[in-house]
Formats: C-alpha cells, structure tokens, sequence
C-alpha cells in the first residue's frame, strides 16, 4: 500500500487532458457544477476543459499526484504562495481557451464563486500553507480506498514540512471525511446567489 508521496505518479502536462476526462466524469453531477453549467449536455462538453485548466494549474504551479499512470484518483496540490491566480497565470494554464470553450456566462459564474471562495480562503489561512483542490475518484474505481491514499501520502510529507492544510468543498458527506485526517470546519456558508453550502476547512500544522 502507498504511505508516501514518491510511490505515487505525479502529473506532467502530457496527461493533463486524459486527467481531466476523469475528473469531468467524477464531478459530472456534483453540485457545484450543476449550477455553474445547468444543461447536462453542456456540462458533459465543458468540464473537461475546465478540468485541464485546473490540472495544468497544478501542474505549473502546484504538485499533482495520481494512484498510477493508469488515473484512478489524483489530488492537486498547490501551496499558498501560487494559489492566487493572476492573469499570467490563468493564462499559462489555458484560460483563454476555457473562456471560449465554456463562455461568459459560464466564466461569470466560476468567477463569482472563485471571488467567494477566496476570500474565505485568505481570511483563514494568510500565512504558509498547502492548498487542496481538487481531489476525486475515477466513478469506476470508487470504494477501494484510492482517495485515502492520495490524502495520506501528502499529508504526511506536509506533516514533516510543519504546514498546515486548507480545503473546501460543498459536500457534508466529505466534511465528514475529512474530520477523520485532522481537519476542523473554520467555515460553513452559502455561495451566494445560490443554494449550495459551502465548508472551509483548515487542517493545523502537525
């Protein structure tokens, strides 16, 4: 079983889009997106190109690690100092290409939420540390403890560093789950102009 972080395969650019394919499927019916692209059709085109813009953030400025090059699970991880996005970054990443892909009321949309949630994010966690986002599971992989793994290992490593951990996520059912790896709710909300809650949570440095 994996327990550190070298025994899984980190991310280069050339796997970003089959990466990408993979979260789209993971997140196809997730509440967030479904507000963000409402139309199920739509959503199924998009998010894959939203997805490669995320991975490839990660990929340039954070670290990405997946169960194997086979992309059961992955995780990305990005510290504090990158994860403001600036337009140079946004568009290293492939933001001009998602903005025609998904379009401005799409875009509008992420945007409003993204200004949400960072500024939840810089409120409770302005000083060094990693920042998880996102991490999911291959739907036909799920339930054989890949997401565990792909926490545990990185956590670990963050745990030597003496960094603390901040994430959100819109979902109760992984607040719970995350309980269990020493994260604490620091926040709960709604996103406004919407009906999705929304947990900051901030695991202490260890």
């Amino acid at each position: 079983m994996v327990t550190d972080i070298d025994d899984l395969f980190r991310l280069r650019k050339t796997e970003v889009k089959q990466a990408a394919e993979m979260l789209a499927r993971a997140f196809q019916n997730d509440s967030l997106y479904t507000y963000v692209i409402p139309n199920a059709d739509k959503r199924k085109k998009i998010l894959p190109y939203y997805f490669q813009f995320r991975i490839c953030y990660g990929v340039l400025y954070g670290e990405v690690y997946a169960i194997s090059l086979n992309l059961e699970g992955l995780a990305v991880w990005i510290p504090s100092e990158k994860v403001h996005m600036t337009q140079w970054r946004m568009f290293r990443a492939g933001g001009f290409q998602l903005y025609l892909k998904a379009g401005r009321e799409v875009i509008s949309r992420l945007n409003s939420i993204e200004d949400y949630v960072f500024s939840i994010h810089r409120r409770y966690a302005n000083f060094p540390h990693w920042h998880l986002s996102p991490v999911a599971v291959d739907p036909c992989c799920q339930r054989k403890g890949y997401a565990r793994i792909l926490l545990k290992a990185m956590l670990t490593r963050i745990d030597h560093e003496k960094l603390p951990c901040f994430l959100e996520t819109q979902s109760e059912k992984n607040v719970s789950i995350y309980l269990r790896y020493g994260f604490k709710v620091v926040e709960r909300g709604i996103i406004p102009g919407t009906e999705i809650h929304h947990w900051a949570m901030l695991r202490e440095k260890h």
